[in-house]
């Protein structure tokens, strides 16, 4: 017994005197402490987890510094909105006493409810001019804002609402009669997709004068770079327009320009855009913003110049075309209300005939903030 408590005591010496020594004895990297509770605790506490770059790109798509701009406070939004759509197409031959013909289509109105939550809205229009709900249009226009990346996204397909508007057939040629007829020879298909990247995003927002998502507080700008997709399609029966003019312009002995006299043309137009930004803050909660996008594009097209040519016609070329956006909006974080446009111009010049397509919408818009974020609760009670 004497022996067991010798050894005991000799063994808690030694021991006390490596601690002092070595401040804390690891036995294997581990602490004398860590080996007694190594079932109840880590040697070392855990580092935080580094973001992937991915989610630190995402978290960075609305990273905002909050003097220049005010974050949304709510979730949901229900938004009344009235839309009219608008698209002029203008064909023209290119010798020296070139014809040229453009056609507009009909405005239209449509009006219905929209509901969002977060990033996610969704609503449907009614045309006001066609109750049926049986649109000879099929249209999609989408745009997502974003503090950092913007998107667009549209698809078209006119019916043949068109009417003639700025007729030339000469400089001898009074073809003012045919001006405001319709004109349903002609069917135009656009698709594409865009997107752009924005600079100064932290102070400038997109949002605050597009989506109404934010709220700029401070004046701002940034430059935009970009890049973007459209393709195009054209059918035109140019013997309608031909016994149109002989029906109307009978006095006169007038044959359509031999450029214009094709069945249809499709092109593919690849773009780099580049341009400026601009929210002007001119009065407490009120915004107006206005930005211009200049695209070079190149632009590769194919079609038939005659009926039975099999042979048709392939060019490709480079042309600039551009997108621009307007806006002016109220906005006091739980109601605003506003107007937005976005007008597009897509450009195509070839050896027997140019094209030039305007299209856009113009949004006129209502809407009412709800569900307040946690973190700003609390303000709300003060």
């Amino acid at each position: 017994m004497k022996s067991l408590v010798l050894i005991t005591t000799l063994w808690l010496t030694l021991f006390t005197k490596l601690a002092a020594a070595n401040d804390t004895l690891r036995v294997d990297g581990l602490s004398a402490d860590s080996i007694v509770n190594e079932t109840v605790t880590d040697v070392q506490p855990e580092t935080p987890r580094k973001l992937s770059l991915l989610r630190r790109i995402i978290r960075g798509f609305d990273r905002l510094d909050n003097h220049y701009i005010e974050p949304q406070h709510y979730v949901f939004t229900v938004m009344l909105q009235a839309v009219t759509t608008y698209d002029l197409y203008r064909l023209s031959g290119v010798n020296h006493d070139a014809q040229s013909v453009t056609f507009r289509s009909e405005p239209d109105i449509r009006i219905g409810p929209y509901v969002g939550w977060k990033w996610f809205f969704a609503g449907y229009t009614l045309d006001m001019r066609n109750l049926s709900l049986r649109r000879k249009k099929q249209e999609l226009d989408l745009s997502i804002y974003s503090s950092q990346i913007g998107l667009d996204l549209f698809y078209r397909r006119t019916g043949s609402d068109y009417k003639l508007r700025n007729v030339r057939l000469g400089k001898d040629v009074d073809a003012s009669p045919l001006n405001g007829l319709p004109f349903d020879g002609i069917k135009v298909g656009i698709t594409g997709a865009g997107v752009y990247y924005i600079f100064n995003h932290g102070r400038f927002s997109y949002p605050a004068a597009f989506s109404q998502s934010t709220i700029q507080k401070i004046s701002c700008g940034s430059w935009l770079a970009g890049i973007g997709y459209t393709n195009n399609s054209l059918e035109f029966d140019y013997q309608r327009l031909q016994d149109l003019v002989e029906k109307k312009l009978s006095k006169q002995i007038v044959e359509v320009d031999s450029g214009l006299m094709f069945n249809s043309v499709n092109y593919h137009d690849f773009k780099v855009s580049g341009g400026y930004a601009y929210n002007w803050v001119f009065a407490p909660q009120w915004l107006l913003g206005i930005s211009g996008q200049a695209a070079l594009a190149y632009k590769k097209s194919s079609g038939i110049m005659l009926p039975g040519n099999d042979e048709g016609y392939s060019i490709a070329h480079l042309h600039v075309d551009a997108i621009g956006r307007f806006g002016i909006v109220y906005n006091n974080m739980r109601w605003y209300a506003g107007m937005s446009a976005i007008v597009n111009t897509n450009s195509y010049y070839g050896g027997r005939f140019s094209t030039n397509n305007t299209f856009g919408n113009l949004n006129l818009y209502v809407g009412y903030n709800f569900g307040l974020k946690k973190k700003y609760r609390a303000n709300e009670n003060k």
